[in-house]
């Protein structure tokens, strides 16, 4: 089997793995307080992201100014980003969940564009920019009867400003690459984010029915810890040194189908007409402001 034939299964693998976790979060907060669940979670994942980090390049970048860097991104990324998520999956369906974190690349486009002077609006990010806010708004009009319950809304509102700060990790992480051993610094800001879920659990989850060792909610970690985050991690490694990054990034667009079909199989969510609507709006507004953006760097690369 040759190495591109292995960088597509490993991209199938991203599509389908990130797209059922999902779905094993919802499983798991049902059981857990969510911050308790996400921050175990993270914990033992950076652990074996750590080791695995360590045996694959043999050395690691413990400057100070590399830890605070991480221990940040791990913040934003995880400790908000992920354990808001997860927080929210507790009154929200896993398939709406997904749709709305499809807003993350946009968000990224959005930040950029404010915090850069050389990146300005095209016809085509705005354009973008309304058909995702469209499919948001099917989102809401789908669940309209649902926004009646406050913690209903606030599930969803929070959802999106989560995605908001994932794209913000997700830039300022790019500003300090690591090329001495990226799987470690992953595993640091992974731990660091797990732990401060932890340390705010009893804060914000409320620990009323909590089953600690409930079969589902221990397979849904062990799911998410395994397949999750080191499978899928490692695969998309693998697929992005094998493969266009333009092509394995779009797993994004793949992820909220594999969660919204998987949330009505298995957990019977309510799945209609708007929600496929407001899967393809978010997906086409998301992928037309991508290439807006990246047509506004080619420009700008030409012409300097």
């Amino acid at each position: 089997m040759g190495d591109k034939t292995k960088a597509y299964i490993a991209y199938f693998v991203i599509c389908i793995a990130w797209g059922t976790t999902y779905l094993a979060i919802r499983v798991g907060v049902s059981h857990y307080p969510a911050f308790l669940f996400a921050g175990i979670r993270q914990v033992v994942s950076g652990l074996l992201m750590l080791g695995i980090g360590l045996a694959w390049y043999k050395r690691a970048d413990l400057t100070k100014s590399t830890l605070f860097h991480n221990m940040l991104i791990g913040f934003l990324l995880i400790t908000i980003g992920n354990g808001t998520v997860s927080y929210a999956e507790k009154v929200i369906p896993s398939g709406v969940a997904a749709l709305i974190c499809t807003m993350m690349p946009m968000n990224a486009v959005i930040i950029n564009l404010i915090a850069s002077k050389e990146e300005k609006l095209s016809l085509t990010i705005v354009l973008g920019m309304l058909l995702a806010f469209g499919g948001v708004v099917l989102i809401f009009k789908d669940n309209i009867a649902d926004l009646a319950n406050p913690a209903y809304l606030f599930g969803m509102v929070s959802i999106y400003f989560a995605t908001a700060f994932w794209a913000l990790g997700s830039i300022l992480n790019r500003k300090k690459v690591d090329i001495i051993n990226p799987i470690f610094n992953s595993g640091v800001q992974i731990g660091f984010g797990g732990l401060f879920l932890v340390l705010l659990s009893p804060l914000v989850d409320s620990y009323t029915d909590f089953q600690p060792f409930q079969k589902d909610a221990l397979l849904s970690m062990g799911y998410l810890v395994v397949v999750g985050s080191i499978i899928a991690y490692t695969a998309y490694m693998y697929a992005l040194k094998k493969l266009p990054v333009g092509f394995v990034t779009s797993y994004a667009y793949i992820n909220p189908l594999v969660a919204v079909l998987l949330g009505y199989l298995i957990l019977d969510e309510k799945l209609t007409w708007y929600t496929w609507l407001a899967f393809v709006s978010i997906v086409s507004g998301v992928y037309l402001v991508n290439r807006g953006y990246k047509a506004q760097r080619l420009k700008n690369n030409a012409t300097n």
